[in-house]
């Protein structure tokens, strides 16, 4: 166990990580813009550290900022919340090369599941079911007028660096795919610098199932088998299928240590072996001991 831990955010999100760490009896340092000097996850933690302008991208996203409190208050870890830099693989891995843990998914496991072409290639490799579409990144309209042919009417012509329904439109004929490639070209280029797509079949009546799926680098696995909105950590539990809305199917997991507010996310522990197949964790990109 931690005997510290910085946490990389602010508000609610940092306020929850504190709550759960005091009640493992872990130190907290806790992060702030000027702006938030009197916030109350400022108040709860243990020690304070300004990072910089009310801003974030002058505060709570500057990595080195984040990393000098890290140093002088001699955390071991750094938890980053969700938003702002968690899903950041460049600071997941400076915070491994300053000598921190840091508790999320590894930097390999983030850049993955960032790329959503290469996370719908990732899960084929595990076994894992997918939604029907492309095999990776379309070249231009006749290549997606083939898949479509192929999968059928409705799909959705996807930002494979989108995020936060962005660059995602749904085609209901042939006819509007020209105009709708364009359009989704463009906002993927315009909001992530990157305009490659993918297409998938547009499920019409899905059956939403969710499962999130963490584990440390003990072996440990705990599942939370309640859908819920809370970051990208989902996982195939039991080969329970998972289809998620507009979105691609199970994204990342987690490897090092975790610290879990207790009773919020986990709904029990379970073992790794039995219910969670071998597969469904490298999917995951959580450890198998």
């Amino acid at each position: 166990m931690f005997k510290t831990v910085l946490i990389a955010n602010r508000g609610e999100i940092a306020v929850r990580v504190i709550r759960a760490c005091r009640e493992l009896g872990v130190e907290t340092v806790a992060v702030y813009s000027e702006a938030d000097r009197a916030s109350l996850h400022v108040q709860l933690a243990d020690q304070a550290y300004c990072v910089g302008p009310p801003p974030s991208r002058e505060s709570y996203l500057v990595v080195d900022n984040i990393l000098d409190a890290a140093r002088k208050s001699g955390a071991e870890a750094i938890h980053p919340g969700y938003g702002f830099l968690a899903e950041n693989a460049g600071f997941a891995r400076r915070c491994t090369e300053a000598g921190l843990v840091f508790i999320g998914p590894r930097p390999e496991a983030i850049e993955a599941m960032g790329d959503k072409v290469a996370a719908r290639e990732l899960m084929k490799k595990a076994k894992v079911p997918c939604v029907p579409g492309s095999d990776g990144a379309v070249a231009d309209e006749d290549e997606v007028a083939a898949i479509c042919a192929k999968v059928g009417f409705p799909v959705m012509l996807k930002a494979a660096a989108g995020g936060g329904g962005k660059g995602m439109r749904m085609v209901q004929r042939a006819e509007d795919l020209r105009s709708s490639l364009r359009a989704v070209r463009s906002e993927a280029k315009s909001s992530f610098g990157d305009d490659r797509l993918y297409v998938e079949k547009f499920v019409t009546k899905p059956r939403h199932v969710e499962i999130q799926v963490m584990a440390d680098t003990h072996g440990n696995v705990v599942y939370n088998k309640t859908a819920r909105n809370f970051g990208p950590i989902m996982a195939m539990a039991a080969r329970v299928s998972i289809v998620q809305v507009n979105s691609v199917v199970a994204p990342g997991g987690i490897d090092p240590e975790v610290v879990v507010t207790p009773g919020i996310f986990v709904d029990r522990v379970v073992e790794v072996r039995e219910p969670v197949h071998e597969s469904d964790l490298v999917a995951a990109g959580a450890t198998y001991p």
